[in-house]
């Protein structure tokens, strides 16, 4: 008899709490605060800890001769002049790399056209580049 009471009570209480709801209301400012976080979540993430923008540049040669290297940096300010080209020294190589690409389709174009004035080869490397972002800019 205990457990037939027992089981028509549990039935009971499950019955009972079976039929409650709960009502979630949402603040809309919850939606635009989280797109501009998504957005911000975005932007911080091409950034580089040096604070320069996560890109791409073509590495046109890497040489131990500091004379080819920039003789190189010349001819190639000399020939794009609307481009910028960098000097590096990682011991004992300087290395030349060319233009600030933020995509690396854009730097492929580039590198296609180099590689027929520099026989060597010319690679895209990722590097941080000189570039500011706009507010209102997509990525």
């Amino acid at each position: 008899m205990r457990i037939v009471v027992f089981i028509i009570a549990s039935f009971f209480v499950a019955t009972v709490f079976g039929q409650d709801s709960i009502v979630l209301k949402k603040d809309p400012r919850l939606d635009v605060l989280s797109a501009k976080q998504a957005q911000i979540n975005k932007r911080t993430s091409l950034v580089t800890s040096s604070g320069m923008i996560k890109g791409f540049r073509l590495q046109v040669v890497s040489t131990t001769n500091r004379d080819v290297a920039l003789r190189t940096k010349a001819d190639l300010l000399s020939r794009y002049p609307e481009h910028k080209a960098y000097l590096l020294f990682q011991s004992p190589y300087f290395k030349v790399r060319f233009g600030n690409f933020l995509k690396r389709e854009d730097a492929e174009k580039m590198r296609k056209l180099l590689n027929k004035q520099y026989l060597q080869g010319v690679f895209v490397v990722e590097d941080g580049i000189d570039y500011i972002l706009k507010d209102d800019e997509e990525l």
